[in-house]
């Protein structure tokens, strides 16, 4: 009987390891991208994606965008920046399947994120918690994809990508 009881722990206690394994959370996994300019712009920028439990600590500078406005910010399915015009990145990063959106919505790609909003030198600090992404190369991780800034405002309604416009900043992420 003891011996039942003591394979019978054995086995949930590795049922419960396996669960907790599976459980997606970031302990301070760090990963970075440069920006560099597209499609005729000069903007720059870098953005820093800090993982913190299940949520992603994402923050960035940017110099060069339209002053006092705002613009579409997005992680990209490739990590690709090779196009002049940035479409080598491909589509929004949406493991999920879902429909562009507010980022936090719960309706929305994965890739989706906050506008940028510039000062009057065209300059922005960008600062934004989210969560539906990992800071890894698993199947919702972020590692080898892109980060790109277009060049209008995400309506965050507009299917595919928010009616953002082309893409005037890309960056690999590593």
């Amino acid at each position: 009987m003891a011996k039942g009881i003591c394979l019978t722990m054995g086995v949930l206690a590795a049922l419960t390891l396996a669960a907790c394994q599976s459980m997606e959370h970031g302990a301070g996994q760090k990963a970075s991208a440069n920006l560099d300019a597209r499609s005729g712009s000069n903007v720059k920028g870098t953005v820093n994606f800090v993982w913190q439990g299940h949520d992603v600590l994402v923050s960035g500078n940017f110099s060069g965008l339209k002053p006092n406005a705002e613009q579409g910010f997005h992680i990209h399915e490739k990590g690709d920046c090779s196009a002049p015009d940035a479409t080598s990145a491909g589509g929004h990063f949406n493991p999920d399947v879902q429909s562009h959106g507010m980022p936090g919505s719960g309706a929305n790609h994965a890739g989706d994120m906050p506008n940028i909003k510039s000062d009057s030198n065209g300059n922005a600090v960008y600062s934004a918690k989210l969560s539906g992404f990992a800071v890894n190369s698993g199947p919702t991780g972020i590692l080898g994809r892109s980060v790109v800034v277009h060049r209008d405002p995400d309506d965050y309604k507009s299917q595919p990508a928010g009616n953002s416009g082309p893409r005037i900043a890309c960056g690999l992420i590593k």
